[in-house]
This record gives C-alpha cells, sequence and structure tokens, in this order.
C-alpha cells in the first residue's frame, strides 16, 4: 500500500469516527514519512478529539511548520489552546486561520466560541452570524448563538436560535440540554424540564444534563424534596455507582499532630455568588491546622480569582482536565478533606467525586441540599436550613454538620452608602424583586399581587432579560386585578449598579420555593428587609435562616396567608421601615452573617470531626 492510499484509507477512518484506526495508520505513514504534514495535522486532530492537549499542541505545531498557510491546521491549533483555557493563544490561531481562509464558517464558529469565553458576546454573536451567511443551515453555529444570546440575557432570542437549530438536528442531546437551561432562565420551569429529559432521551449518559435537571427541579413550585431525591438516586444509579470500581483505599497518614490538606473544587473561584461567600473562609482558614488546595475550574480569572490564588497553598487549574485525570491529580497530592462546591451547578465535577480521590468528601456552598451522590459522605448546612427536611428527602442520608450560618457575607470592596427610606419621598411602598427570574413562578406571582392589591398604590420592581416572559407576567398580575404600569422591570447590570437598585426599593418579597440567598443579603445590606416564605426544602429555607441569625424571625411566613400579612403590615409602618433601613446594615455587620473568623471555625471544627471519625475507622472507603 502506499502512502496516499494509506492516507485516503485513515481519512476514511476518521471521518467514520473509528479513531483508534486512523490513528494507527497516521502513526504508520509518519514512521515511513516523518514530515508527512497531513498526517501530523490530523493526528493532532484526534488528539485534540481525545482531550489529549498537550500532544495536540505538538503534532500541530510540527504540521504548521511544515506547511504553515494550512488554514485548517491553525484552526485545529485553536481549538487545542480554548479546550484548555488558552484563550488568548486560541483567538490569535482562529485569526491566523481567517487571515489564509476568511469565508470558513467552522472556524468563524470556533473563533465564537473563544470570544463568548473571553466574556465579548456581542463579537461572538457577530462571528455566529456571518458563520449562518455562509451556511444557513450550520446546526452547530445557531446553537452556539443560542448560547451567547442567553449569556446575554437575550432569551427569547436564545430560544429561536436552539428551536431553528433543532429544526437542523432533532435529535442533538446538546440543543436540548441548550434549550432546557434557557427556558430556566425565562422561568418557564416545565418547557424547560421537558427539554432537559428529551436531551437525556437521545443521550442518557450525560450526567451534565441530568444535574441540570435535578437544579432545575429545586425551583420548581410542584416537585417535592421526595420527587428531588429520587432523581438523586436515579443520578447515582446511572453515574456514581459505575465509578465504585475505581475507589482504592486511601494512604493519608492519619497523624494527629500536622496539618489537613483541604481540596476545594469550583468553577466559581471568580464574582460569583459562590466566590463571594467563600472568599472569607479561605481568607480566615486557620494556616497552623489546614493547607488549601484550589482546583480550579474558572474559565476567565477576575481579581477576585487572584484573592483566591492568593489564599491557597497550592492552585491547579482544572480546565481542559478530564475526569479520570484530576481524581489522580487530587490523590497524589494527598488531599484529606475534597469540598464540592458546586453540587448539580453548572461545571460540577460530581463524577470525579464519584471515583473518591480523598479519604472524606463533603459538599457546601453551591446551595442548601444534597448531591445524591453516595461517594459524598458528609454536607454542611445549618440548624435553620435543616429543620423539618427528614421526612420529605427520603432515602439514603449524608452526615450532616450543621454550623450557625450557611453563608458569611463580603461586600467584597463594593463600597456604596445607604439612602434614606424612598416611601418618604415618593409618597408609596416601592416592592422588589432581584432575584434571577426563574425563581418567579406562578404561585409566587399571584402571592406578590396580593400584596399588591392591599397596599394602595405601591409597585413592584422585577430583574429580569427583556422577552415575552414579562409580559406572561403582567398578564399574571392582571388576572389579579394589578394594573401594569405598577409593575417596573429592571435589566441586569454590572453589581455596583445592581446594589444600587435598592435605593429605590423599601421592601424586598422573596421567592419560594427556592428563596434568595445572596440575593436576600444583599438586600438587607442596603438597609431593605426581606419578607421570606419558608418551606420544607434546604433551598426554601434561605430567607429563614438569614432573618432568624439577624433577630427577625417575624419577617418570616410559614403559610401565604401569613406572607400577606407580614408583607402589608410592614409596608403600613413607615417608622419601622426606616428604622430597619437605617440599622440593618450594622446588625448584619453585629451577627454571624458577617462574622468571617466565626464563620471559618464553624467549618473548620467540621473538618475535625470528619476527620476524627475517618482515623477512628480506619478506612476512607464507603462502608454500605
Amino acid at each position: 500500500m502506499t502512502i496516499p492510499q494509506a492516507f485516503q484509507i485513515a481519512l476514511q477512518h476518521h471521518q467514520a469516527g473509528r479513531l483508534a484506526e486512523a490513528e494507527t495508520l497516521y502513526r504508520q505513514i509518519l514512521a515511513a514519512q516523518p514530515k508527512h504534514a497531513d498526517a501530523l495535522h490530523f493526528l493532532g486532530v484526534i488528539a485534540v478529539q481525545a482531550g489529549r492537549h498537550d500532544l495536540a499542541e505538538a503534532w500541530l505545531r510540527q504540521a504548521i511548520a511544515l506547511n504553515p498557510d494550512n488554514p485548517g491546521a491553525h484552526s485545529n491549533l485553536g481549538e487545542a489552546y480554548r479546550t484548555t483555557g488558552r484563550i488568548d493563544e486560541a483567538l490569535a490561531a482562529f485569526h491566523r486561520a481567517l487571515e489564509l481562509k476568511p469565508d470558513s464558517p467552522e472556524t468563524l464558529n470556533s473563533l465564537g466560541v473563544a470570544l463568548r469565553a473571553r466574556g465579548q458576546f456581542d463579537d461572538a454573536v457577530a462571528a455566529y452570524r456571518r458563520a449562518l451567511e455562509l451556511k444557513p443551515n450550520y446546526s452547530d453555529a445557531y446553537n452556539n448563538l443560542g448560547v451567547a444570546l442567553a449569556a446575554q440575557g437575550r432569551g427569547d432570542e436564545a430560544v429561536a436560535a436552539f428551536c431553528r437549530a433543532l429544526e437542523l438536528r432533532p435529535d442533538w442531546a446538546e440543543i436540548h440540554n441548550n434549550l432546557g437551561n434557557a427556558l430556566k432562565d425565562l422561568g418557564e420551569l416545565d418547557a424547560a424540564i421537558a427539554a432537559f429529559r428529551r436531551a437525556l432521551h437521545f443521550k442518557p449518559e450525560d450526567a451534565r444534563t441530568h444535574s441540570n435537571l435535578i437544579y432545575t427541579l429545586l425551583f420548581h413550585p410542584g416537585h417535592t424534596g421526595r420527587a428531588i431525591a429520587e432523581e438523586h438516586r436515579v443520578w447515582n444509579r446511572q453515574f456514581g455507582d459505575p465509578l465504585q470500581q475505581f475507589v482504592r483505599p486511601h494512604g493519608n497518614d492519619p497523624a494527629v499532630a500536622r496539618r489537613l490538606r483541604i481540596g476545594y473544587v469550583s468553577p466559581d473561584f471568580r464574582e460569583h455568588v459562590v466566590g463571594r461567600n467563600l472568599l472569607p473562609l479561605l481568607e480566615r482558614h486557620d494556616s497552623r491546622s489546614f493547607e488549601i488546595l484550589c482546583y480550579s475550574g474558572v474559565v476567565h480569572p477576575d481579581k477576585l480569582t487572584d484573592e483566591f490564588r492568593r489564599h491557597a497553598r497550592q492552585w491547579r487549574s482544572t480546565v481542559g482536565v478530564g475526569d479520570e485525570a484530576l481524581a489522580g491529580m487530587i490523590r497524589e497530592d494527598g488531599v484529606d478533606i475534597l469540598v464540592d462546591l458546586t453540587q448539580h451547578m453548572a461545571g460540577n465535577r460530581l463524577p470525579m467525586f464519584a471515583r473518591q480521590p480523598a479519604p472524606i468528601q463533603v459538599s457546601f456552598a453551591g446551595y442548601p441540599g444534597s448531591t445524591g451522590l453516595e461517594a459524598i459522605e458528609y454536607r454542611i448546612s445549618d440548624k435553620y436550613l435543616e429543620a423539618d427536611y427528614a421526612d420529605e428527602e427520603i432515602g439514603r442520608k449524608e452526615q450532616i454538620h450543621l454550623i450557625d450560618s450557611f453563608w458569611c457575607y463580603d461586600p467584597c470592596g463594593v463600597e456604596i452608602g445607604l439612602n434614606g427610606l424612598p416611601a418618604n419621598e415618593s409618597g408609596r411602598v416601592t416592592f422588589g424583586c432581584l432575584n434571577n427570574f426563574c425563581k418567579v413562578n406562578k404561585p409566587a406571582l399571584k402571592l406578590w399581587a396580593q400584596v399588591l392589591g392591599k397596599v394602595t398604590d405601591s409597585r413592584l420592581v422585577l430583574l429580569s432579560g427583556v422577552g415575552e416572559h414579562r409580559q406572561r407576567a403582567l398578564k399574571a398580575f392582571a388576572s389579579e386585578g394589578v394594573e401594569a404600569h405598577r409593575v417596573q422591570f429592571v435589566e441586569y447590570r454590572p453589581r455596583c449598579e445592581y446594589l444600587e437598585l435598592y435605593h429605590g426599593l423599601d421592601i424586598a418579597l422573596d421567592t419560594f420555593p427556592y428563596n434568595g440567598h445572596t440575593t436576600s443579603l444583599d438586600a438587607l445590606w442596603m438597609g431593605v428587609p426581606v419578607v421570606s416564605l419558608a418551606g420544607n426544602t434546604p433551598v426554601s429555607r434561605g430567607g429563614l435562616s438569614q432573618l432568624t441569625n439577624l433577630g427577625l424571625p417575624e419577617l418570616v411566613a410559614h403559610s401565604e396567608a401569613e406572607f400577606v400579612t407580614i408583607a402589608v403590615n410592614l409596608a403600613r409602618d413607615l417608622p419601622r421601615l426606616a428604622h430597619l433601613r437605617s440599622t440593618l446594615r450594622n446588625r448584619m455587620e453585629q451577627s454571624v452573617l458577617m462574622d468571617a473568623p466565626h464563620f471559618a471555625r464553624n467549618i473548620e471544627a467540621a473538618y475535625q470531626k470528619m476527620w476524627q471519625h475517618w482515623r477512628a475507622s480506619g478506612s476512607g472507603l464507603r462502608k454500605d
């Protein structure tokens, strides 16, 4: 067989997805002709597809050295860089590819993905639209366009892009998943759940999509803790149990007199609600007793990322690192206690935790509640979040360590002063809810309408992107007798500008069944009292925890009727509102909600108890 014949057969294998056969032939070609640029190029492509990034870069660079004018090699090198988070280098490679071949829809699509990763959403959208001009039925570009539009808060346009992509590829699970995320953000939870289930129908092995489904169920008023627990069990059977074969005994030194190695795993060591809540812990960790290692999935580091790095003894980027490799890294690092900070939110590494690379594994901080993963034996919560919960989640129970507050609020350097009570200036009470719109549902809208109906000339401010969901909300209010002019929508904005919105609010109305968490703390920090409705799952008891810790349990309702009564009575007591506005910030500063040393000691005490239990048991393996 001649080299050209071998190359053609290799390409046929490659195009048919028979990568092992293709790689074998490409290697044979190189053994005979070491400077065969195309064989090097396509070996690099296979390495990109397989996640062997160092090998991909080496082969693609050799191919480019032999044939510097090959736009495909430059574009594929950009893919290798992008998947490992080297976005600047990826952009340079894509731009070089486009210099050589300006009208490549594939390269334009890849460029858009890299631009999106840099947060350059307008440029990303422009790249996708140009790709679609060149290739009108390009489903990948429609899918990526939808992702970029959703990130800009352009939900309706995102949904339209995903639907067009599905017209072209109705069985593509990735698009159904992305459509589900976009619908969730619009508050269309039933449609979002249906989209996730369709995605799982086409790709049942996708742990990420199943996590998105579980996370969305937490927001839905029609799903109980029992239903969520059952979905947890399904997830664990599908993605956790099969990985138990990789669990091995741990050789961690059980000595008492040494620092414990705590490994934190998160994609959110950045300007993010989880990041802001965790920074006080890392800042206040006792370095004499604990050594901190951070496994960061942050694609775009920011100033907060720099702060996390400064407080970590060891920092490892996990961008582009597979679960098996990451588990091996953690085991080699000798981590004693590995902490999941994400649960089922985006970017989680739960399948990696299923390999149990550390003897003790615990979940915390992403949101209050379980992962359902049996390999994570512990979780950290607080006593207010867990009350009445045991009857709701039936099945496997991890050990729960209770601290005084699940949250530790830190403004993170944002300096915004307080103002006087808006009602005293405007002559009317302004309610508000600045939570993510995925928490806003029909029962909540109906309840808020009842409050507005009883407080004459009051207003309500809601935070949301533009789109038809605003009109659906207005129709829900109209059905309860609330005129459209009494409801104002404001768009998402940078953090400082978002906090300034509280200058116009007198009272915050909480969401349910997923309460506001950091959003409620923002309101309280800005002097705006929050009226909350407590439920029976941890995510529905955030208001109860925060307000009780502030000494304001009277603002917590345990029924819808009580919620209306509390909100209405508070709106009619302007002197009390003015007093709360002037004292809430100080009240927070004096409470456990902002006591970072206390927060750290609470969590460290939980770690020590876990470690003592492991030492006593003599094994880090889970015992059934």
